[in-house]
């Protein structure tokens, strides 16, 4: 397929900046403490660069940008203590935020990336892998695709037997 570079990396900015905004539980304004109480009081605009990168978590190279009409596809995912996640890989770029927890992700070829709350993450996109919840209360985890209409986000890998450690 061929592949180009995208105008949508400040689309997804913006839109990893919204998911990031609100309740850490519901993502509204609840009333709930906020994990980022520490910026109410700013008094200007501030940035951050929260992650650059042209690699996965595990070094890999990510690949070209899908050439065509672009589907952004904004998930939130909620693991509860102790879960796992099946042998699965992406065939789309994906990145993400991880809101609560901590979520150990093993690669098919025994790679290992534990992921703190507040830490970005770029997934690997074709390699097989699977994550889980190593952590003592449910993950929140806020992730960005850049997808085509009908491509799956994932692809389930069941005949993967290898335990997940």
């Amino acid at each position: 397929m061929k592949r180009t570079p995208s105008v949508f990396l400040p689309v997804l900015a913006a839109l990893a900046a919204l998911a990031m905004s609100g309740c850490a539980t519901c993502g509204r304004n609840c009333g709930a403490p906020s994990p980022f109480a520490q910026y109410d009081s700013v008094s200007t605009v501030q940035k951050m660069e929260l992650k650059r990168t042209s690699e996965s978590w595990d070094g890999t190279a990510l690949p070209d940008y899908l050439k065509g009409k672009p589907e952004l596809v904004v998930m939130r995912y909620v693991f509860p203590v102790g879960s796992k996640l099946t042998w699965h890989h992406h065939p789309v770029i994906n990145f993400g935020i991880l809101q609560q927890g901590e979520l150990t992700i093993v690669g098919l070829e025994g790679q290992r990336q534990v992921v703190h709350a507040g830490d970005a993450i770029v997934e690997m996109v074709g390699p097989v892998h699977c994550g889980m919840n190593t952590g003592d209360k449910p993950i929140v985890l806020d992730m960005f695709y850049l997808a085509q209409e009908g491509t799956p986000l994932a692809v389930q890998h069941p005949e993967v037997e290898k335990p997940m450690e």
